[in-house]
């Protein structure tokens, strides 16, 4: 049995290595500020912002922290798999209060792995 923190740390892991070189570059700096950017803004309007200014031609550093983020919390079935991210969105807008702090509780200390594998430079 592992932790939950060995759960996330594994996950963020493996995310990362999956990042084109360029996207994890952008990473460093980017994932240092999206727990601010949900705390500041309200986790909705945090993912709400990240598929705003996520490219459509392709994976960008938006797209990606959206992916993950969603991605875990279907890993950790507080989501359902979606047919697109506005499902999630969806998903995230109709959740009762109790299940919409526990998805962002659970993001936060998701990041945080992110955070420090992010800046590790383990892939360089």
């Amino acid at each position: 049995m592992r932790t939950q923190g060995q759960q996330r740390a594994e996950f963020c892991l493996g995310k990362l290595e999956g990042l084109s070189g360029d996207i994890r570059e952008d990473f460093k700096s980017f994932t240092a500020g999206l727990p601010a950017l949900i705390l500041q803004n309200g986790f909705g309007q945090a993912l709400a912002f990240l598929k705003a200014k996520a490219k459509n031609n392709g994976p960008d550093k938006h797209q990606e922290a959206f992916s993950i983020i969603v991605s875990w919390l279907v890993d950790r079935g507080i989501l359902s798999a979606g047919n697109n991210d506005a499902d999630y969105l969806k998903q995230l807008s109709n959740m009762d209060q109790k299940q919409y702090l526990r998805a962002q509780k659970e993001t936060l200390a998701m990041l945080e792995w992110l955070k420090r594998y992010a800046n590790a430079e383990l892939f360089t």
